[in-house]
């Protein structure tokens, strides 16, 4: 367990310095502040009398910590693990990352300091998070993005889905196929392109780099993309997006630009949702198994947390593709 002896010698000043800054008993000046709190936050030190109570026994508490809000399919990820803790016996406590390293390092570290169990984790691009991780070795699994096999992880098939899917497309008869990516860094969205491209040389169609473009895994952002693409002296005919945001700021610049789908254009993407039935054309796209893989990720914590020794273990689970109008199917 962390002391405020090991705080004071990480921030290279004195136990009862330590204390003040924590307690607010002396005026402490900034630089001094500012090493003791980054002391405390790489050690991830608990400075309060209930948590350091709990530092030897379990909490009974799973922290989540993923980009949530803005994304239907992590929210339902959430979800699913939720259902998955509360079939173990846990509570969950769940915080956004809001994909930014800074705010996934704020949010881990205080999810360390409330003692959690374990930490189920979609790390950013660049994340700051999985060194403090390791360096204090807290129980920890990455869910949907495969960044480090220093870690227990779960995800989905990327690259042989998505091949399918361009396949699907090829066999309706389009050469000129865009891809939309996601934001540049993640596994997934190297992965999927890794699929896209696969799939064009598999049946000798060159691929043009003009019809790869990024969409920031958002939906304005794939919006312009389409646009984007619509200007091209030799438009595609048909459209895959790589997330669902994505695929729906697709949708919208097809819609405004009065493109009927899929009779001038076929469109495609990656992640299954509830209302893609709803839409006209209804949507053909690949589905992710969120309930299996919250499951899943539950269980690796769980193993991770009794055997912290164990061989790390990476999992990669089915989705299945859902084909519906959109791509020219009747």
């Amino acid at each position: 367990m962390v002391t405020m002896d090991d705080v004071a010698r990480r921030a290279g000043v004195s136990t009862s310095t330590v204390s003040h800054v924590l307690n607010g008993t002396r005026k402490v000046s900034p630089a001094t502040v500012q090493a003791v709190q980054q002391a405390i936050q790489v050690l991830g030190y608990a400075p309060n009398t209930l948590a350091r109570s709990l530092a030897r026994s379990s909490t009974n508490t799973i922290g989540v910590a993923i980009s949530a809000l803005s994304n239907h399919y992590f929210s339902e990820t959430v979800h699913a693990i939720e259902t998955a803790c509360a079939r173990h016996g846990y509570m969950m406590l769940f915080v956004d990352t809001h994909d930014d390293p800074e705010q996934e390092l704020r949010v881990v570290t205080a999810l360390h300091q409330r003692r959690v169990d374990g930490i189920v984790l979609a790390p950013s691009n660049g994340s700051l998070a999985l060194d403090y991780l390791r360096a204090n070795a807290i129980p920890a699994v990455l869910v949907d993005r495969m960044m480090s096999e220093q870690f227990d992880q779960v995800g989905v098939e990327n690259a042989q889905p998505t091949q399918a899917l361009i396949e699907h497309l090829i066999a309706h008869g389009h050469r000129r196929i865009a891809f939309i990516a996601g934001r540049a860094g993640f596994s997934t969205t190297d992965e999927r392109v890794a699929g896209y491209k696969a799939a064009l040389q598999a049946v000798g169609l060159v691929f043009d780099p003009q019809l790869l473009v990024n969409g920031g895994s958002n939906t304005e952002p794939a919006r312009q993309a389409t646009v984007q693409l619509l200007s091209l002296a030799a438009p595609p005919t048909a459209i895959m997006a790589g997330n669902n945001l994505m695929t729906l700021g697709a949708m919208q610049a097809l819609r405004d630009a009065d493109i009927d789908v899929p009779g001038q254009m076929a469109l495609v993407g990656f992640d299954d949702f509830e209302w893609a039935d709803f839409f006209l054309p209804r949507l053909s796209l690949i589905a992710q198994p969120v309930q299996q893989l919250g499951a899943r990720a539950v269980e690796l914590l769980l193993q991770r947390m009794a055997n912290p020794t164990a061989p790390k273990h990476s999992v990669r689970l089915a989705p299945r593709l859902q084909v519906r109008n959109s791509c020219g199917c009747d």
